[in-house]
């Protein structure tokens, strides 16, 4: 995930067009669930509230409606959580960078940013894992291009994402040792600004997590398709301070809605079913 300042190119098929989307409903028919509420920590239980530190806009996973209304994937399910816990969750806009420090100084409760739950961050905070995502590439409908040989291309990324400041060098390192020309990356602060380059044909191809490249080529009107696999899967989670009993609150929820299928029915509602877990964990980072 990334920070993102606005400001951008937005094609109206990829941002504007999913705001009118029935996909904003929420889903109905959650309860709170009394022995799970009991697992919140005193301060939570007090003040009836989760406070969600967000970063947007990252569709489908959270972004905003024309009303300015926070909304997404991560959105419908967070909520889902806080009616299972009897709490409501209150969403504040944040810089990417400075959610983790917010949850470590108490600003926030949560951190809910399409966050990869990694080793390094759990030295940190400690997460809740809700999803599985990895890394897809898109390109424009039949002009196909392959990312384990993109050398010399023009590749679209979110600026600060693991595709801008990981996936991406390292692919055009490896083209230069081959005495190959690299990749040129071209960074963008909106995702939605990357997909209208690609869309456009002002580059060959994107990067993205792959909810993201699959909402994108949902809603480009078949201008752009996968191109390949989705790779490199890692599961997202919601940041918490190191040692809270919220964690454990929080995963009690998610794995109640996996189990009455409540949560099956959010991912597909987002059309992000293929990144669904079975069983939420307390940091699961892989690497």
């Amino acid at each position: 995930m990334c920070v993102v300042t606005g400001g951008v190119l937005v094609l109206s098929s990829c941002s504007n067009s999913e705001d009118s989307s029935p996909e904003v409903a929420k889903v109905a028919g959650v309860d709170k669930v009394d022995s799970i509420a009991a697992q919140l920590p005193d301060k939570i239980k007090q003040s009836g509230k989760l406070v969600v530190g967000v970063n947007i806009p990252y569709q489908p996973n959270e972004y905003k409606d024309p009303s300015g209304k926070i909304v997404g994937f991560d959105v419908d399910l967070m909520d889902a959580v806080a009616a299972t816990l009897g709490v409501k969750a209150e969403y504040l806009e944040s810089s990417f960078e400075k959610i983790i420090p917010s949850i470590q100084a108490g600003t926030y409760d949560v951190g809910m940013s399409s966050i990869t739950d990694s080793k390094e961050r759990e030295q940190s905070v400690d997460f809740t894992t809700y999803f599985k995502a990895g890394s897809q590439w898109a390109q424009q409908t039949g002009k196909p291009v392959d990312p384990d040989n993109a050398c010399g291309k023009k590749v679209a990324v979110q600026a600060t994402t693991v595709q801008d400041t990981d996936e991406i060098p390292k692919r055009s390192e490896k083209c230069v040792a081959e005495g190959k020309p690299a990749i040129e990356k071209k960074s963008f602060d909106e995702q939605s600004a990357a997909t209208t380059a690609l869309v456009l044909g002002q580059v060959d191809a994107m990067s993205a997590d792959s909810p993201v490249t699959a909402y994108g080529i949902k809603k480009s009107d078949g201008k752009i398709e996968a191109a390949g696999p989705v790779f490199d899967s890692a599961p997202y989670g919601w940041a918490i301070p190191k040692g809270s009993a919220l964690g454990k609150a929080l995963q009690a929820a998610v794995q109640h809605l996996i189990d009455n299928g409540k949560y099956l029915e959010i991912t597909k509602n987002w059309g992000v079913q293929e990144g669904a877990i079975t069983k939420s964990v307390i940091n699961g980072a892989e690497s």
